[in-house]
């Protein structure tokens, strides 16, 4: 029944998200204050409970296969860590004035890229697997040692930004968390092997949507009132996100098709155009800095990155593989 319940929330995370965002801004109005204390404490064993299982599924092994997907490695890097930011600041610059808090929360899903569904969507849309692991292994690294150099450029000075504050969160949040669900990981599969491991993954799935679950409805709870204060401007940070991943996602598709095969061309577009929200979410949802209400973008952003994994899916399956026109793949979508 547990089994069962969590493979459920895993495959319905959209949904869950929403509820939980629904839910926690509808809370949040009626919440007194001794009751946020109580979700202020939570926040840290909550976190632990939605990055480690995520951490158990991630295969950071794969790195060692870095030189056979050089080009990849390259022009994902180039594409999460040179294109999306400055995609990220001139949309902030458009959409964001006077919202620093919505800023940052762009930044982090721009700045954090590929999650465990970069693997899974290259696979089904017959990407090369291996290629996309390994990108995901090198772009995951990368953003843990990079986001706290990429910020303090990016963010006003006003806003009290610490570098080495972020650094500490990122080990705590990110790496510690990294480090035993690697240990987990050899653990389960010395005893129970590859095949028996396999049968604990939806689990691992399951409690980590778990956790973001409760983490968008604590965030939400805590900051409702300003949240709400303008519901418009709250709701306009959809366009922006839908810009993003719109651009982000072509990028990808373009530099896949120029300098690379077909199959790795699939694997450079989930491991730019999927960016690690649980992960995003997690650090903003932390104590002190960034300002809670960056969880609000990232929180969407749950709405649209797996419809857009999707669509590229479809669009690789029903148009490229069996000549159907855009017409006909999009009338079958519908």
């Amino acid at each position: 029944m547990i089994r069962q319940s969590l493979t459920a929330m895993k495959e319905n995370l959209i949904y869950v998200v929403i509820g939980s965002l629904l839910f926690g801004l509808a809370f949040g109005q009626i919440a007194g204050t001794e009751t946020k204390s109580v979700l202020r404490a939570a926040v840290v064993p909550v976190l632990f409970v939605m990055i480690y299982p995520m951490m158990i599924n991630i295969d950071l092994r794969e790195i060692v296969n870095i030189r056979h997907h050089a080009t990849v490695i390259v022009v994902s890097l180039l594409i999460n860590f040179g294109i999306a930011p400055i995609l990220a600041v001139g949309l902030s610059r458009l959409f964001f004035t006077g919202q620093i808090e919505y800023t940052i929360g762009l930044y982090f899903i721009a700045l954090i890229p590929t999650s465990g569904m970069t693997a899974a969507w290259t696979g089904l849309a017959d990407g090369d697997l291996e290629a996309a692991l390994v990108a995901m292994s090198v772009n995951l690294l990368a953003a843990v040692g990079v986001l706290p150099l990429y910020l303090s450029v990016l963010i006003p000075g006003n806003v009290g930004f610490d570098p080495s504050a972020l650094y500490q969160q990122l080990a705590f949040i990110v790496v510690v968390p990294m480090i035993a669900g690697v240990l987990t990981r050899s653990g389960l599969l010395r005893r129970y092997g590859t095949s028996g491991f396999k049968r604990f993954k939806p689990i691992f799935g399951g409690i980590s949507s778990l956790g973001v679950m409760l983490i968008v409805f604590i965030a939400m709870a805590m900051r409702s009132q300003s949240i709400l204060a303008d519901p418009l401007a709250s709701m306009s940070t959809v366009i922006p996100l839908i810009i993003f991943y719109s651009v982000i996602l072509a990028i990808g598709a373009f530099f896949g098709r120029i300098v690379l095969d077909d199959a790795r061309g699939v694997s450079l577009v989930y491991a730019t155009s999927m960016r690690n929200l649980s992960i995003a979410v997690a650090v903003v949802a932390a104590p002190g800095f960034p300002p809670a209400e960056a969880v609000l973008p990232i929180a969407l952003a749950y709405v649209i990155q797996p419809p857009l994994g999707a669509v590229y899916m479809h669009y690789r399956r029903d148009i490229r593989q069996d000549d159907s026109t855009l017409r006909e793949a999009v009338m079958q979508l519908v």
